[in-house]
C-alpha cells in the first residue's frame, strides 16, 4: 500500500507541475495580446548553438508593427505556409490528411501539415525536438493563441519571429539581411523569394541561387493574388 501511495504522490506532484506550466504559457498568451515577445524559445535555442561556437554572436532581431511589413509578404507566406489561414481555427484538417498521406508514401516525413499558428505555438514555447508530447502541447497552444488572439495579431507576432538564416528573425531582419531594405518596402519577386526561404532558411541562407528556390519563388509569385490575409 506504502508504494501506491507515493506513486499517487508522485503522479499528483507531475500533474501540478504540468498545470502550473499551462498557466505559464497562457500568460504569456494573454499578455502578447497586447504586448511585443522579444524573444522567443526557438530564438533563445538558435542563439545558445551560435554562441558555442562564437561567444560574441547576436541575433539580428527587430520588431516591426503589422502595418510597417508589405502587404506581398503577407501574401506570400498565406499562399506558402497556410492558404486557409483567415478561415480555420488553429488547424487545418485537409492539410494535416494530406501531409499523412504524402509521409506514408514517401515513407518518411516530408510533408508537416502545420498552419501558421502551430508554426507560431511551436516558435514561441518549444524546441525544435520531435515527439508526441511535444505534438500535444503544441496543439494546446494553438488553441491558447486562437481562442485570446485575433487573426491579425496571430500574423503579426508570426511574421516577426520566425527564423530567416542563420542568426535572422522576423521580417524587418530579413529584409535587410537578404535585400538592404525595410520590410515595408518588398516587393512582390522579393517577398515570394522570402516565403519560400522558410521551410529551410540556413541552407538558402547559404544557397540563395538555388534552382529549387527559384521553382517555389514563381509559384508563390503565381498564386499570391489569390491570397486573403487579415
Amino acid at each position: 500500500m506504502r508504494i501506491w501511495y507515493w506513486v499517487w504522490r508522485i503522479c499528483a506532484l507531475l500533474f501540478l507541475l504540468m498545470l502550473v506550466y499551462q498557466l505559464w504559457i497562457f500568460a504569456h498568451v494573454w499578455w502578447w495580446r497586447d504586448h511585443n515577445p522579444s524573444t522567443s524559445a526557438f530564438m533563445e535555442d538558435r542563439l545558445e548553438i551560435m554562441q558555442d561556437k562564437n561567444p560574441e554572436a547576436e541575433l539580428k532581431y527587430q520588431w516591426v508593427s503589422y502595418n510597417r511589413i508589405s502587404p506581398n509578404l503577407k501574401r506570400a507566406l498565406i499562399v506558402s505556409e497556410d492558404a486557409k489561414f483567415v478561415d480555420h481555427e488553429g488547424f487545418d484538417w485537409e492539410g494535416i490528411e494530406k501531409a499523412y498521406e504524402k509521409n506514408l508514401k514517401k515513407g518518411k516525413i516530408v510533408a508537416g501539415g502545420s498552419t501558421i499558428s502551430q508554426q507560431l505555438a511551436k516558435n514561441l514555447f518549444l524546441s525544435g525536438a520531435r515527439s508526441p508530447f511535444r505534438k500535444l502541447e503544441e496543439a494546446a497552444i494553438t488553441l491558447m493563441l486562437e481562442a485570446m488572439m485575433d487573426k491579425r495579431r496571430i500574423f503579426e507576432i508570426y511574421l516577426n519571429v520566425i527564423e530567416w538564416g542563420n542568426g535572422v528573425f522576423g521580417a524587418e531582419a530579413a529584409a535587410r539581411h537578404y535585400y538592404r531594405t525595410s520590410a515595408a518596402q518588398l516587393g512582390p519577386e522579393q517577398a515570394a523569394k522570402l516565403a519560400a526561404m522558410v521551410p529551410n532558411p540556413r541552407y538558402y541562407d547559404k544557397h540563395r541561387e538555388a534552382k529549387g528556390l527559384a521553382k517555389k519563388t514563381g509559384i508563390i509569385l503565381s498564386r499570391m493574388h489569390q491570397a486573403e490575409i487579415p
